[in-house]
């Protein structure tokens, strides 16, 4: 195990008699020893190609990879000490399972009843001890990513590297293999890098989070940081399910944050007379900005019945009509239209309202998320300045 650092690093993608492709940039990352971080992001943000040049089957355009003191651009894949799951498997489709999982420790000559012991351990970690005598050809994809996976922590590696290294499992053997995959990554203290496009997963498994977008870093942190303390208005809409409510405004000169809806029209007002002086020096009049706030921190109650007031957690009350509400057995999604924008609350427990029905919508504070309309950055979170 070793820490693994990348400085500054790009790619760029020359392909013949076509513009070049910037897949990544300035990517800088320090992953401590045994830390488990993951690479989270849509489709072509640069996650895999950064995973690739780490493994070395990619080049690096520009910047330095670590690990620990050693520095690998140029070293080949096998002399780097780095094993990684593909998201394509790559089996062996002549060997048996058992021989696929025992390849890298074969190829470094460790003893028979050793390279035995682990792999029936992995193997049945990842429920796949069943079918160690049966070749890549006869299993599913999901068995078949479950042998990838187990071939590269199986081995003793300074780093390890998964892509996408559950996504053919089903949901409920994914959230069991999950808790299973993360103690054993604790236990053996593996430096471990994966990529992602599950949420869920980049939360359940990782120390911290790299969340990637455009080829480049929009924030490292931890999975609480990212939902708390989103560094700028992509974070903020990217993390989360559902998705933060985010709506234009600007702030008056009376101390209120003036929403706007799409018909450039003013939606509702939210009195900061009570949040400090602190959120006043940041939110001077007339600064165009992002307000926010995720739906699980909304409180709804009917309109007029006091269920919802200012006090008891509650800063600010707006009023608005239900458009819908949605029980899915354990949560009650509720969408509302407030002055022409519309957001989600979500609530632990069923909400006897109807739809059309005029509700009342509290907004805590401590729950508000301020940021610059033109950068993007955050300003404040729970009406505290970002950067404190």
């Amino acid at each position: 195990m070793a820490s693994l650092t990348l400085d500054n690093v790009s790619k760029i993608y020359r392909p013949r008699r076509r513009a070049e492709v910037l897949a990544v940039r300035d990517l800088t990352m320090h992953i401590g020893d045994g830390e488990i971080v993951g690479l989270l992001g849509s489709s072509g943000c640069g996650k895999t190609s950064t995973l690739r040049m780490i493994a070395g089957f990619e080049s690096v355009t520009k910047g330095e990879i670590r690990i620990g003191d050693k520095r690998i651009n140029d070293l080949p894949p096998a002399r780097r000490g780095v094993a990684m799951a593909f998201e394509g498997y790559a089996l062996y489709p002549p060997l048996r399972i058992s021989d696929n999982i025992a390849f890298g420790l074969l190829r470094d000559r460790r003893p028979k009843a050793e390279v035995a012991r682990k792999v029936a351990g992995i193997a049945k970690l990842l429920e796949i001890d069943a079918i160690l005598d049966h070749y890549p050809s006869t299993l599913s994809g999901g068995q078949q990513q479950r042998v990838s996976l187990a071939r590269a922590l199986v081995r003793d590696a300074d780093v390890h590297l998964l892509d996408e290294p559950m996504s053919q499992l089903e949901p409920q053997l994914r959230a069991v293999l999950r808790a299973r995959i993360k103690d054993y990554l604790i236990e053996h203290r593996m430096t471990t890098v994966f990529v992602t496009h599950d949420q869920t997963e980049a939360i359940a498994l990782a120390d911290r989070i790299a969340v990637m977008e455009g080829g480049e870093l929009q924030q490292f942190a931890s999975p609480e940081d990212l939902k708390e303390r989103p560094a700028n208005l992509f974070v903020a809409s990217f993390i989360g399910e559902p998705p933060m409510n985010l709506f234009p405004a600007e702030v008056g000169p009376d101390h209120r944050i003036h929403v706007i809806n799409d018909a450039n029209e003013a939606a509702f007002s939210i009195d900061l007379a009570g949040a400090g002086d602190a959120v006043t020096q940041v939110l001077h009049p007339g600064r165009k900005v992002h307000i926010g706030i995720r739906p699980h921190r909304i409180r709804v109650g009917p309109a007029g019945a006091n269920d919802v007031a200012v006090g008891n957690g509650v800063d600010a009350v707006v009023r608005g009509t239900l458009l819908s509400n949605q029980w899915l057995g354990d949560q009650s999604h509720l969408g509302i239209e407030v002055g022409g924008c519309f957001m989600i609350a979500v609530s632990d427990r069923g909400v006897a309202l109807g739809t059309d029905e005029p509700v009342d919508v509290g907004l805590p504070f401590g729950a508000l998320h301020v940021f610059d309309r033109d950068s993007e950055r955050a300003l404040l979170h729970g009406m505290r300045p970002a950067e404190a």
